[in-house]
């Protein structure tokens, strides 16, 4: 069936074959065996930082500590479900930043905020340290995104819904145990992000222009690292129907 649809694929418009080979993904993911444990838990500690009025395009600038909880569902070797609870803290300034505010206007803003969101993975390689007759690898890449909200508490309290697109890498160390990297985008839903107290308050929507879903909006950004266990052992479906000479 796998290779009917890859031939269909090679006979159809472009366009059409973007959608197709997404579904030639799902089906080869779902296709696969899973893995011998359902779950992971674990934590991640790394940097976070923020992407906005303050920071128009500079990877990594004012980079903060951030930390949380990870938990992964593993439904096979290619597909995970992963939730995540975490703290970050993000912070900029005027300062250095190139950007020209009405009124020669200054700020600069440090904050703490928390997240929960899901994602959804997709190895590059069917993941795993066993099943080596499905040509699985103790080491794969994999593309991110999902949907998370965000909470920054203060004075001006700062709640939106992000949208996670990202990369990352995992490496079973041995079995159970799994080390990840991970690099994502946090899109946010509004501009006031960087809007903490009055003395800032001009940051959300500086210049007067019109919003939209892309435009106007600030962002974040994390890099971290991982270890999670694996848990949940899977279970095996029994072939002996046979015990004895009886049929069970």
């Amino acid at each position: 069936m796998y290779e009917q649809m890859r031939m269909y694929c090679m006979k159809i418009s472009l366009f059409k074959r973007l959608a197709c080979l997404l579904s030639v993904l799902v089906f080869s993911g779902t296709s696969l065996k899973g893995q011998e444990y359902k779950y992971e838990i674990g934590g991640m500690i790394g940097g976070s930082y923020y992407m906005g009025d303050l920071n128009k395009n500079s990877f990594f600038k004012g980079l903060n500590p951030s930390l949380g909880a990870i938990f992964r569902y593993n439904p096979n070797l290619r597909w995970a479900v992963k939730t995540d609870l975490l703290w970050g803290r993000v912070s900029g300034s005027t300062e250095g930043t190139g950007n020209v505010f009405p009124n020669g206007q200054t700020a600069s803003f440090s904050r703490d905020f928390f997240e929960a969101g899901g994602q959804v993975e997709f190895n590059f390689m069917p993941y795993s340290d066993k099943f080596a007759y499905l040509n699985t690898c103790r080491f794969t890449p994999y593309l991110l995104m999902g949907l998370g909200v965000t909470v920054a508490p203060g004075d001006k309290t700062f709640a939106s819904l992000n949208i996670p697109l990202g990369v990352g890498v995992k490496y079973k160390v041995k079995n159970r145990l799994n080390l990840g990297c991970e690099f994502t985008f946090r899109k946010l839903f509004g501009d006031g992000f960087d809007v903490t107290d009055e003395s800032n308050a001009f940051l959300n929507n500086p210049y007067g222009v019109g919003s939209s879903l892309f435009k106007n909006r600030d962002w974040y950004s994390l890099l971290t690292f991982s270890i999670t266990w694996d848990f949940g052992k899977r279970c095996e479906p029994c072939n002996n129907r046979f015990s004895n000479g009886t049929k069970k």
